[in-house]
């Protein structure tokens, strides 16, 4: 697995005008890939009279899955530059739309590969991304008297705790770099005088 990769922070549209023509990017987190065609078809519906609609998409954590359209542009002139753009920035589970209504004046080949991987560009400048990290989800089981303490000393030690679970010990997930758990080890057995438990499972990815 990818040890990180860089992903839009949330939905958002970025619009341009190049010679009269509006260029309005439509960015996405998606998942799979079907959840990136499933925003490429809302777009199109949300553009009926546009003159395009163009689309690329980058899915996995290592660009497995990557498409592009060009719905009626010149071939390679508008889909292609718009995944250039995402991978050169590293994109990872993000799909692109970019919405062409034409002002009348041609742009060239070259114009329209400036425009179509130009308005991806700014989008990502200005929707914002980020970077998620891969993780081991460890789950620290622990008595009930030291619970609290050990909670509070991971968080201040920056610790993400994604649960805690009370039964007959309590059980507390947290987010563990690979890199880190030797050390983690150490520390969980000084903070509780070798009386936590500590088991590896699944791993995952979340914000660095």
């Amino acid at each position: 697995m990818q040890e990180q990769y860089r992903t839009v922070a949330r939905a958002g549209e970025h619009e341009t005008e190049i010679n009269r023509s509006r260029f309005i990017c439509a960015l996405a987190p998606a998942a799979t890939e079907q959840d990136a065609q499933d925003f490429v078809a809302r777009v199109r519906r949300e553009h009926p009279t546009a003159t395009h609609n163009c689309f690329a998409y980058v899915i996995g954590a290592d660009a497995s899955v990557q498409k592009a359209g060009d719905d009626g542009e010149p071939g390679g002139t508008a889909g292609l530059p718009m995944l250039q753009m995402l991978t050169r920035r590293e994109m990872r589970y993000v799909v692109a739309v970019v919405t062409r209504y034409y002002g009348g004046v041609k742009l060239g080949a070259g114009g329209l590969i400036r425009a179509y991987g130009g308005a991806v560009g700014e989008a990502l400048d200005a929707v914002g991304t980020l970077t998620r990290q891969r993780f081991r989800i460890a789950t620290v089981t622990v008595g009930h008297q030291r619970a609290g303490r050990l909670e509070n000393e991971l968080r201040a030690a920056g610790r993400t705790v994604r649960e805690v679970r009370y039964a007959e010990a309590v059980s507390i997930e947290i987010g563990l770099p690979d890199a880190e758990v030797d050390d983690f080890r150490r520390w969980l057995a000084d903070a509780t005088s070798g009386e936590a438990e500590l088991e590896l499972g699944d791993e995952a990815y979340g914000d660095a």
